[in-house]
Order: structure tokens, then C-alpha cells, then sequence
């Protein structure tokens, strides 16, 4: 089989492939993070707890009630997405309008205190949750074996993704979104509930982190420190993608999952480290990120 740069043709696609699957959870998570900063300018630390906190919630659902991992999947994005308008309306509310920093301060003390409780109640070691019946086995892609789990992982992070960006960029109801966050009195004087949407619109992007969390369920072990473990690289996967760029933090996510895989290929050391490496290089020629917006 052709060689590339000396590597096998077979581990080089095969390395893009088990990328694209760890850019499709990048993509999803930082999709939440943009819909959450782009509309309510708030940086949200908590995503990474609220993502395992929803892997946690399809574990405990089927260990203890018996709830399947299709019904899971319906049913978790809804209670975290409840979870996030509670602390929307209880807490953030009192935020909005003062400096950034004091939501970012709250949303991080609060991933603190999710992920203690959860390291006391069930320790770090991770607990299994098996792959659904389904989507068990391998499909074979001509260079490679691939989990089938793990394809149904980038279909489903794909479809999630262009259906969020196209509510919120090609519909009427993402205009009055951005709308709302761009002149919410304005909005309101047209008898629009703006209130009611910027809790709506936070747990909705809370509620994506929770969607997240079960499809990697069964792709990883469940543990209190998944959500801490990813949550930093997937902040620089905003970054890169601009803040509050919904087309650019999927496109990016789903690219450096990519680089990544690549980096395996040729230096693997490298793989932990890249992503930031990108990040600093984007910051010094396009501070706004490649799809944001220069102020």
C-alpha cells in the first residue's frame, strides 16, 4: 500500500478517522460554548461539568431506572437544558451587564463544586457504560475497522450541528435571537419575551453539553474528570473558531480533531499540545479567530 511521508496509507486514514470522531465531540461541545457566548455574551466554565454530568445522568439512568440508551438520549439534553434555565434565571441573571469575568468566576466555581460532588460519590476510576445493541460491531471502511458506535457518533454530532446552525443563522427565530442580544429593549418593545428567550437560548447550549455527554458514554469510562480533561481544549477550539461563531467553532472542532489524528501519525507527543500551539498562532495574526468578527 502507498506510503505517505513514510507512514502507511492504512494508519494515516485510519488516524484521520479516529480524529474526525474526537473533532465531532469538539464540535458539539463548542457549538454549546458559542450558541452560550454569541447570544448572551457569557462564558460558560461550566460546560465541561454539565457534559459530564449528562454522561453520568444516561449511566445512573440505565444502572439504576432501567432508561436505554435511545431514550437517554432524549431525555438527558432535556433535564440538563431544565438544569441550565434554573441557573440561568436564579443566578446569571444577576450578571448580565457587569464585566464577563464575574460569569466566567461563577460558571468555573460551579464546575468545581459539580465535579467534587461527583469524585465523592463515585471516586475518579470511571464506571462503563455498555454500547447499545444497535450500534455494536465494526464497519469496515476499506482501510480500516471502525467501531460503528463511533460513526453513529460523527452522524449524529453532524446532523446536531448544521440543524443548530441553520435555526440560528437561515431562520427567522435565530434573527430575533441575535436580535434580542443585540438590542433586547428594542426587541422588547416589540412585545417579543427576551427574558423568557435568553433563558431558553442558555439551556438550549447547556443542553447540547448534555447531548454530548451520552453519546460519549459508551465511547469512554464515565468519570467526574472527563468533562475537566476536555473542557480546556475544546475553549481553545473556540478560540480558534472566533467567539460566538457558530459556523466556525463546528468547522474547527471538527478540523483540529483532524490535526490531531495527524499528529499521531507523525509525532505523537505532539497530539496533546498542537491544538494550543494552533491557538497561539491564530491569536497572533487574527486575534478575532478565523471566523469572528473584527470590532
Amino acid at each position: 500500500m502507498t506510503d505517505i511521508f513514510g507512514i502507511p496509507l492504512q494508519a494515516f486514514l485510519g488516524q484521520l478517522a479516529l480524529g474526525l470522531v474526537n473533532g465531532s465531540f469538539y464540535a458539539v461541545l463548542s457549538l454549546g460554548l458559542a450558541v452560550i457566548f454569541g447570544l448572551l455574551n457569557l462564558i460558560n466554565f461550566a460546560h465541561g461539568a454539565i457534559y459530564m454530568l449528562g454522561a453520568f445522568l444516561a449511566w445512573m439512568g440505565l444502572t439504576w431506572l432501567g432508561v436505554n440508551y435511545w431514550w437517554s438520549l432524549l431525555l438527558v439534553p432535556l433535564v440538563t437544558a431544565g438544569a441550565g434555565m434554573i441557573l440561568e434565571r436564579s443566578l446569571l441573571r444577576r450578571l448580565y451587564g457587569l464585566d464577563p469575568l464575574y460569569g466566567l468566576l461563577l460558571t468555573f466555581g460551579l464546575a468545581l463544586i459539580i465535579e467534587g460532588l461527583f469524585r465523592q460519590m463515585f471516586g475518579v476510576s470511571g464506571q462503563p457504560y455498555p454500547v447499545p445493541d444497535a450500534l455494536r460491531g465494526a464497519t469496515n471502511l476499506g482501510f480500516m475497522l471502525l467501531p460503528t458506535y463511533r460513526l453513529w457518533v460523527v452522524a449524529a454530532s453532524l446532523v446536531v450541528c448544521a440543524s443548530t446552525w441553520f435555526v440560528i443563522e437561515r431562520t427567522s427565530l435565530g434573527a430575533l435571537l441575535r436580535a434580542a442580544t443585540e438590542n433586547p429593549k428594542l426587541v422588547q418593545a416589540f412585545g417579543v419575551n427576551v427574558p423568557l428567550m435568553i433563558m431558553l437560548t442558555f439551556g438550549f447550549g447547556v443542553g447540547l453539553a448534555g447531548f454530548a455527554g451520552v453519546l460519549a458514554a459508551p465511547a469512554t469510562q464515565v468519570s467526574p474528570l472527563m468533562g475537566s480533561h476536555l473542557i480546556i481544549t475544546v475553549f481553545a477550539v473556540v478560540v480558534i473558531g472566533g467567539m460566538g461563531s457558530i459556523l466556525g467553532s463546528v468547522l474547527t472542532g471538527l478540523g483540529l480533531g483532524l490535526v490531531e489524528g495527524l499528529a499521531k501519525v507523525f509525532y505523537a507527543p505532539a497530539s496533546s499540545t498542537v491544538v494550543f500551539v494552533i491557538m497561539a498562532l491564530v491569536l497572533i495574526v487574527r486575534p478575532a479567530g478565523l471566523f469572528g468578527r473584527d470590532k
